[in-house]
């Protein structure tokens, strides 16, 4: 991707005709997906489309990140549908405000550094996970149908919908048709679209290709985009009430405010991390963009509407457009309430079938393990934690899958600050080898004592630390005291101090190094994930 380099203090004229462009741009790539993640939600597309306005219009302006764009994620798409669909949307925007209340604390508490701190492998099993859920589910929608329920069941009931649309030859098989010329167009645009035309994305070009193709066959059996007249209709209706908020003391309710604000902050803040990758300009400030986060959950949950996210595609388009200040963000924003304001009639041309297809193939994308071999490099481990939180989150549901990927991850931490093996061996003229490996701390401090107390007196005793990851001043403190006592008794300890000493210095002071190291393989990682 380009990198795009904004200048600190940019004057308007200057900026202005790039950030506009820029702003269209992000504007259609915006539309479809707005409307896609609000059907896949089990809402009316104006709900996404509404959310995108307050993420242009009103977070862009006090973001932490000028070139972040937010709006509805799909990482967020199934747990919004699990919430509608146990306490019905009435309830979804108190939920969501509370949600983006404790973003707003969180900001305020300086917690946005925080969230960085979670595992690139449970979030990208999240990511993985949703979208394995997002394809199954929006499958049965390309043919006109609806989720079947949970996400087996939807995995499962995938090839009878597909038998079932072949031998009907109904209306249904014609939706399949118009998804699949969706997803073929798709594809088809961003392998061999020219270069000059990159910029124009392809789920647009896919849905303007279904519209066409609805329109001039006269495909009036298939399901269209229902949009009411008044865009604001939906949130007169389920704007929280007094009985409403006072709901939030439910555990149910309290436990998905806590969900949303969670999830949509880690994801906001990776996307934010990758986002700084693309572009040499100022570094995202992550507690301003936690604490705006939380003013447009906040905002999106009194009008009733879907809770919004920092996302990667949209964020992507918009650094590769060319945008310098946050104004194209901004901008974005007033084009998406224009267009629902003065033409939604050109909303109601919209096939279904092709909102469903644009988000199969970004559940398709989001699902493809193209982030392992990354992970790889980081240990089986980590492997093994990103499979476990898709399956979990397949199997059972999102938070589950999350909270299970979590625990993984503070066990790995666990074992690895714990687990220490000492291997002996003896050889002649009274010589012992003494092997460490693993993390030498003040857990397996007992274990190491009882190594080497075992050893005969008078040993020439020889410790090697080639294999140790770890070693904390605990147990250098031992060694040196065992050394002095065993001395004693004619023995000898030979052991690289100096070497052990640079070995503990050097895993202090380049701990900051490697995180970067790894931050930047995920921040990699995830800027290739649509959201």
């Amino acid at each position: 991707m380009t990198m795009s380099s904004p200048a600190s203090a940019p004057a308007a004229t200057s900026t202005f005709g790039r950030d506009f462009l820029a702003s269209i741009v992000v504007f259609l790539v915006a539309l479809p997906l707005c409307m896609g993640i609000s059907i896949a939600s089990g809402l009316p597309p104006t709900t996404g489309i509404i959310t995108g306005i307050v993420g242009g219009i009103i977070v862009a302006a006090i973001s932490g990140q000028p070139l972040q764009v937010s709006g509805p994620a799909a990482g967020l798409t199934v747990l919004v549908y699990m919430l509608v669909q146990e306490h019905g949307a009435a309830m979804l925007g108190t939920i969501v405000l509370f949600a983006g209340l404790i973003q707003i604390v969180a900001g305020y508490m300086k917690l946005g550094q925080w969230f960085r701190a979670v595992s690139p492998a449970v979030i990208h099993g999240m990511l993985a996970g949703i979208g394995v859920l997002i394809f199954a589910s929006q499958f049965h929608v390309m043919f006109d149908g609806k989720p079947l329920g949970s996400g087996v069941q939807n995995l499962i009931g995938i090839p009878a919908a597909f038998l079932d649309a072949i031998r009907g030859g109904d209306a249904r098989q014609t939706a399949g048709l118009v998804g699949l010329l969706t997803i073929v167009t798709i594809v088809g645009w961003s392998s061999y679209a020219p270069k000059s035309l990159k910029l124009v994305p392809a789920p647009l070009v896919g849905v303007v290709v279904a519209v066409v193709a609805a329109k001039f066959l006269g495909l009036d059996a298939i399901k269209f985009v229902d949009v009411p007249s008044n865009i604001w209709e939906w949130s007169l209706q389920m704007y929280p009430t007094t009985d409403k908020l006072f709901r939030i003391t439910e555990p149910a309710i309290l436990i998905g405010a806590i969900s949303i604000a969670f999830i949509a902050s880690a994801e906001t803040l990776l996307c934010a991390t990758a986002v700084d990758q693309m572009h040499t300009g100022p570094r995202t400030k992550y507690d301003k963009e936690l604490f705006a986060q939380g003013v447009g959950n906040s905002i999106c949950g009194v009008l009733g509407v879907l809770p919004m996210t920092g996302v990667i595609i949209r964020s992507g388009a918009n650094v590769a457009a060319g945008a310098q200040t946050k104004w194209s963000a901004i901008l974005h924003g007033v084009w998406l309430l224009l267009l629902v304001a003065f033409f939604p009639a050109v909303l109601k041309l919209i096939p279904l079938s092709a909102l469903a297809a644009v988000l199969v193939y970004t559940g398709y994308k989001l699902a493809y393990p193209k982030i392992v071999p990354t992970l790889r490099t980081y240990g089986w481990a980590e492997v093994a934690i990103y499979a476990i939180t898709v399956i979990t989150i397949v199997l059972t549901n999102l938070l589950d899958g999350v909270l299970v990927g979590l625990g993984l991850s503070l066990l790995k931490l666990v074992y690895a600050f714990s687990h220490l093996e000492i291997t002996k061996e003896e050889g002649p003229d009274n010589r012992v080898d003494l092997h460490l490996k693993g993390s030498a701390t003040l857990v397996r401090l007992p274990m190491l004592a009882s190594a080497l107390e075992a050893l005969k007196p008078g040993a020439n005793v020889h410790v090697h630390i080639g294999d140790l990851d770890y070693i904390d001043h605990a147990c250098i403190d031992l060694l040196s005291n065992w050394d002095r006592q065993h001395g004693l008794s004619g023995g000898s300890l030979s052991i690289e101090w100096d070497a052990l000493k640079n070995k503990y210095q050097q895993r202090s002071g380049n701990a900051y190094e490697r995180a970067a190291a790894k931050e930047s393989a995920a921040g990699a990682a995830a800027a290739a994930n649509p959201a």
